[in-house]
């Protein structure tokens, strides 16, 4: 388990000092997927060097399985180390060596003998689904390519946690799915702890557990990647989730309400039957839900007519059939 308490960064230039962690306090279960999430300069690739303490914390804990690493001296952070694997977003290989010897670095390192550490890089290769790339260098490599290689590397040393700062933002679509389906395989089935940094939600939409939001340094909500996908509470988690709403931001009148499906079964016709049983016509602007186990989780913003007797009969619907809503623009 990884816990932090009261973590705090300061950068100075020479003009100014940078506050980039206030007071930034997590929990991350063995076993998770946890995301932190954030826009550009929030703060997120500050708290993630801070886990494995490439960047030093001015104050505050971060316990790894109840050690405060903050008080070890450098061979013992050396060796915890060896347990907290980094993929970085531009890759970060050896461009003079090949794939193999790539991933054979943190054991070459380690001091495992050479044999060994090129049994467990073949391994890993084939776990990742490069056997057939091991002699190629990474400039012979595609990008997806690229970060199975450093995600193979990471887990060189049997790694209990894995960092992941940023890992598909350089990758294009299909390709970001291929490593975002890797990552989930082996917290699946090698039982990893995943933390991973990402400016996108459909990141942690698609692999995470729970999720932390980062605004200017601090926490602005932590939960379930359901309950925060279906009912943002901050101002940031609602801009990171609900990007597409500000051109509904118009003078045109219209009343507009915010389904939030949180749980509802997804076989349930609700907006369908809202329109029948309430006898009003309403406009869909924007929907964004998915289906886990079953489940809807998500949000649709709908426009109701200028007619308030339409407007008081949707209203009671929606109480009576335990569906929650927000008005939007009020």
């Amino acid at each position: 388990m990884i816990e932090i308490k009261s973590l705090c960064k300061t950068f100075s230039t020479k003009n100014q000092k940078i506050e980039a962690l206030n007071n930034i306090n997590l929990s991350v279960n063995d076993g998770e997927i946890f995301g932190i999430i954030g826009l550009s300069g929030a703060g997120k690739s500050t708290l993630v060097r801070c886990i494995n303490l490439l960047e030093k914390p001015d104050s505050g804990s971060v316990i790894i399985d109840g050690r405060d690493i903050t008080k070890l001296k450098e061979k013992e952070l050396l060796k915890l180390r060896a347990s907290i694997g980094m993929i970085f977003q531009n890759f970060n290989l050896l461009e003079q060596r090949n794939v193999l010897k790539n991933v054979c670095y943190p054991l070459e390192i380690a001091g495992v003998k050479k044999e060994e550490a090129k049994k467990r890089a073949l391994e890993l290769l084939d776990v990742v689904g490069l056997s057939e790339k091991s002699r190629a260098y990474p400039s012979q490599l595609s990008g997806g390519q690229k970060q199975r290689v450093a995600i193979a590397r990471a887990l060189a040393t049997n790694p209990k946690y894995i960092l992941c700062d940023e890992a598909t933002s350089a990758l294009d679509p299909n390709t970001t799915a291929s490593i975002l389906s890797l990552l989930k395989e082996i917290n699946e089935k090698m039982g990893v702890t995943i933390i991973v940094i990402t400016h996108e939600m459909s990141v942690i939409e698609r692999i995470c557990d729970s999720v932390a939001v980062i605004d200017s340094g601090k926490i602005a909500e932590t939960g379930r990647v359901c309950d925060i996908f279906s009912s943002p509470k901050s101002d940031t988690a609602k801009q990171l989730i609900l990007p597409k709403l500000g051109r509904f931001d118009d003078d045109s009148g219209q009343k507009r309400l915010r389904l939030v499906f949180n749980g509802n079964s997804s076989s349930k016709p609700i907006l369908s039957s809202l329109i029948l049983e309430c006898q009003v016509a309403v406009n869909i602007l924007y929907a964004d839900t998915k289906e886990i186990d079953d489940l809807a989780y998500g949000h649709m913003i709908i426009a109701l007519p200028d007619d308030r007797e339409a407007e008081e009969r949707v209203i009671s619907w929606l109480n009576e059939n335990g569906v929650e809503y927000e008005w939007e623009g009020k």
